[in-house]
């Protein structure tokens, strides 16, 4: 993979969307987006312009069509086990709740979903139409403790549901367009923040192109070898 991607240094001109916190919709622990603006100087040197943008799509309509589309899948998948009374104890109480979630959908929820799906990714096909890639931070909170099953809240905001700390991710997935995680630094305590590279559909080369220029120029994982591989 090394020679084939080959030594990159500097991209073409390219423009980047960098999308925060999408106006401020997702919540976000107090130091993820400065750590994630910080590495944007690296991505200009690298010769892009980076502007604040994101999709025209309301991001509470991507939440609600998240939840239907992970509660019918979800449902689907793990229905036999729910309703095998031996085997539901055995299933996590999140894994119970979304096969729940499924019995509330109705046909036409789950078609409407699926318009609003089209919708959305028309508007990332437009939007890719002006950017190279979009820049996003890769999780809203920093790595927690294992025994902590989710988060109920983040940045002041409470958490409805055990993935909505995640929901930063969701967009891209609902999307089906390739995403890399690139390193950009640490918390004041020692723990770790990644930014997605997000491209457009069928562009994965691409974005592992652009990911690898950002390694090259940053060296992260040199600086800063994994525990385990020491």
């Amino acid at each position: 993979m090394e020679a084939y991607l080959g030594q990159i240094d500097r991209l073409n001109p390219q423009i980047n969307a960098f999308m925060g916190d999408w106006n401020g919709y997702f919540a976000m622990e107090p130091g993820v987006l400065d750590l994630c603006r910080s590495s944007l100087k690296v991505v200009e040197d690298l010769g892009c312009i980076v502007e604040d943008a994101v999709p025209v799509f309301d991001p509470e309509a991507l939440w609600q069509m998240w939840l239907t589309h992970r509660a019918w899948i979800i449902g689907n998948y793990l229905g036999a086990f729910y309703a095998d009374p031996a085997l539901r104890p055995l299933m996590k109480n999140s894994a119970q709740w979304e096969v729940e979630q499924s019995f509330k959908l109705t046909s036409q929820q789950v078609f409407a979903s699926s318009v609003a799906r089209t919708a959305w990714a028309a508007t990332v096909r437009d939007f890719f139409s002006r950017y190279d890639f979009a820049l996003a931070p890769k999780a809203q909170v920093f790595p927690f403790d294992a025994a902590t099953p989710w988060l109920t809240e983040v940045g002041g905001r409470k958490m409805e549901t055990y993935h909505q700390y995640m929901g930063i991710v969701l967009p891209w997935t609902l999307a089906g367009t390739p995403v890399m995680n690139v390193p950009v630094s640490f918390s004041e305590t020692g723990l770790p923040m990644g930014m997605q590279v997000i491209g457009k559909r069928q562009s994965d080369f691409a974005v592992m192109q652009m990911s690898r220029a950002y390694e090259t120029a940053t060296q992260w994982v040199q600086n800063n070898p994994p525990p385990i591989l020491g």
